[in-house]
């Protein structure tokens, strides 16, 4: 998998994790390996720009998918397609704020905000209450998995800040 990850935010994120992340979410969904996915940090300016111009909404916000090829998640029993699953673009200002009001911290609110925005990109709505129910279980599911395995030797300790 192709996995950039660019931080313009001006409050360092963790690329590698972040990383690491996206491709465990990618592999979970039976996402082709050659797929592509750009994530991109940016400021609270920014993301406001970004959701006006292409969402036509006021203000910032804390996470943005731009679908590109349309992927969809893999079935068990056929090959995945290839393609540009599309591009994130996250506010870790935003993050930061969220994380606090929930309890979390920032870092497990941007690991959310990730899994969420992938979800997105392979189709994945939250308009109706059964599109949001199972959005919102699936993302659930995968951020534990993700939370319930081991640690690598390079990777920090999930700690939720």
């Amino acid at each position: 998998m192709s996995i950039e990850i660019l931080d313009e935010s001006g409050h360092g994120i963790d690329a590698a994790h972040l990383a690491r992340l996206c491709r465990f979410v990618m592999d979970r969904m039976r996402v082709h390996p050659q797929a592509e996915l750009c994530l991109k940090a940016v400021d609270r300016d920014t993301i406001a720009e970004l959701n006006e111009r292409w969402m036509e909404k006021v203000g910032p916000t804390d996470v943005l998918a731009f679908p590109m090829d349309e992927l969809r998640p893999g079935m068990v029993d056929e090959d995945p397609e290839e393609g540009v699953l599309g591009d994130l673009v996250l506010c870790p200002e935003i993050a930061a704020a969220q994380g606090e009001e929930a309890g979390h911290g920032t870092l497990a609110e941007i690991e959310l905000l990730t899994t969420h925005g992938i979800l997105h990109l392979l189709g994945y709505d939250h308009a109706e209450p059964d599109e949001h129910r199972e959005m919102f279980g699936l993302q659930d599911e995968i951020l534990a998995a993700w939370r319930a395995r081991p640690t690598e030797p390079d990777q920090p300790a999930q700690d939720g800040a």
